[in-house]
């Protein structure tokens, strides 16, 4: 049976953020992609573009990116209304490039003709897909750019759906081609919807490149019982249109994302036995909180009151969260105070540094908040924190887990260059519950975050919660998604609801189902999986960190 093409239907996506994904599920991984997005206004352009002649305004004033592109062509642009397809995939480098551009331009003919579009096809000694090639009214509808490289591919083709045209007509000579128009499916009469399109290009690819073989995941479109219109909702823009009233924001946007909240789990439902740790409070323990206490500082083990509390401390190991207890967001499965945020406390760093020291730990962990009200999101800090454990107890493995900056690359580099041994970013849930569960968030930002950490050579981490709705299918094309895209380690727990405000459970996930969860996560590739039902993202930390980083610990020696 053929390897399943990997359908992932994200959203509104960023650019950089994009790129960042699709680079590292090049550059790391061996199964077949295809993303499908949206990108906000961005003009991109490749190696031999001619910016001087081709780009006809300042993209700012017009509210838009330049991006440069490791591809051939010229400049072009993407943005709402646009369909954006980026085929990841193992084709025979015999095939080159050339060979590889005539197959998607085959993939967005058939696409065109079953949509009703009859004259598509190509015009010679130009890339792309056109429209009555050959004629005095001969126009461009998808734009097409890739990379091939030792057999893989990446970048894709530009579908204009909806798209305003204003901003090739106007703004730049689209692919440099300046004596011949440009068109869409909205201009040509079609009436389709961007959902409508997607669904017809993700069965065509995976006819084409995967002998029909998808598994497919969306970041929410629309309630599969009753047709309600998510469109706005999936590109992050609120939840959509609310049918059923439910009795809170969160369980709408579950419900708004396919989940059956009536049939959920009361909060009064007894748990079972595997989720009723016992917690031992012996001297040791009670000693590490006195040290706690009198640095005045939080450890996510107790603010959280982790089941694990006994087992790490005892193993040297502990979770600190710094830039305080009140978080910007309001996800729906975390009890964090979300009242205005304090300034960071400038000797934070130094107060971490000597709890760790006092406590010889051989791995600490530091989480934090988000910190939207930021500019960097809080990196800066993180990063000092960093580098004072480093200066008071050097043999201490330092693990960061942070939240995304907004995915800003440059606030991100910032923790990069304090070099932590381990780079921990959790994306929580599957792609379809996204935005019910942390509606400030998305899962492509996520995989970005975790992208731009592995390109920057570390040691690469995140997890996420079942019970929440997901199936079993979409925790294996999670984890398939993590593998390929370089992801070291990966946790798995079950979520539990802090209160009856926050998300329902779905489902108590049986143990036997977090055992074969870790066996094909790490037979996909990922270096250690620790998966049960009371696995938190800190949980054996330390082993799990060990399992990875010994193959590489010169890489990572700090000078």
């Amino acid at each position: 049976m053929a390897d399943p093409l990997r359908v992932r239907w994200l959203g509104t996506v960023p650019y950089r953020e994009a790129l960042a994904v699709q680079t590292s599920l090049f550059e790391h991984g061996t199964g077949q992609h295809l993303l499908l997005l949206e990108h906000p206004h961005v003009f991109t352009y490749g190696r031999t573009a001619d910016l001087a002649t081709n780009l006809k305004c300042e993209p700012a004033t017009v509210g838009a990116e330049l991006v440069a592109a490791k591809r051939g062509g010229d400049i072009t642009y993407h943005g709402p209304g646009q369909l954006v397809g980026y085929p990841i995939l193992n084709i025979d480098n015999k095939l080159g490039a050339t060979g590889h551009v005539c197959g998607v331009e085959g993939l967005i003919i058939d696409v065109l003709t079953e949509l009703g579009v009859p004259n598509a096809g190509r015009l010679e000694g130009y890339a792309g897909v056109w429209l009555d090639a050959g004629t005095e009214r001969e126009r461009k509808i998808c734009a097409i750019g890739v990379r091939l490289k030792k057999g893989r591919t990446m970048h894709g083709f530009a579908l204009n759906v909806a798209t305003d045209l204003a901003f090739m007509r106007e703004h730049i000579v689209p692919c440099g081609i300046g004596d011949k128009p440009v068109t869409s499916l909205a201009e040509e009469g079609i009436d389709v919807t961007m959902e409508q399109v997607a669904a017809v290009v993700a069965r065509c690819a995976a006819d084409r490149w995967a002998a029909g073989v998808a598994e497919r995941q969306d970041v929410a479109w629309r309630h599969a019982a009753d047709g309600r219109d998510l469109t706005a909702f999936s590109r992050g823009e609120g939840p959509g249109e609310q049918v059923k009233l439910v009795s809170n924001r969160a369980a709408v946007r579950l419900e708004d994302a396919g989940v059956d909240v009536a049939a959920g789990l009361s909060i009064e439902t007894r748990k079972p036995d595997w989720l009723r740790p016992k917690v031992e409070l012996g001297a040791e323990v009670m000693e590490l909180k006195k040290t706690i206490r009198s640095l005045d500082l939080v450890t996510v083990c107790e603010d959280a009151g982790c089941p694990n509390l006994s087992d790490c401390w005892s193993d040297g190991t502990a979770t600190f969260m710094v830039l305080g207890e009140r978080c910007t967001r309001a996800c729906g499965f975390c009890l964090v105070d979300t009242r205005k945020p304090m300034l960071p406390a400038s000797d934070e760093p130094e107060r971490v540094a000597e709890a760790i020291d006092r406590m010889q730990l051989d791995h600490a962990v530091l989480t934090m908040v988000a910190r939207d009200d930021l500019a960097d999101g809080g990196m800066a800090h993180v990063a000092a924190c960093v580098e004072a454990i480093r200066l008071r107890r050097s043999t201490a493995n330092i693990e960061t887990l942070i939240s995304d900056a907004k995915g800003d690359e440059a606030s991100l580099d910032l923790l990069f260059a304090a070099r932590p041994d381990v780079m921990n970013h959790n994306v929580e849930t599957v792609a379809r519950l996204q935005r019910a569960v942390r509606p400030s968030a998305g899962y492509a930002r996520s995989l970005g975050v975790l992208a731009r950490a592995k390109k920057a050579g570390l040691v690469t981490k995140t997890g996420f919660m079942a019970g929440l709705g997901e199936t079993d299918d979409e925790i294996v094309g999670l984890l398939a998604d993590l593998a390929d895209l370089g992801v070291d380690i990966v946790t798995i727990g079950q979520y539990l609801r802090p209160t009856s405000n926050h998300l329902p459970i779905a489902r108590y996930a049986e143990p036997a189902e977090f055992t074969r969860w870790k066996q094909i996560g790490e037979s996909f590739g990922i270096g250690h999986v620790e998966a049960s039902p009371l696995t938190r993202s800190s949980y054996h930390a330390k082993s799990a960190a060990d399992a990875v980083t010994q193959p590489v610990a010169v890489s990572l020696t700090r000078g």
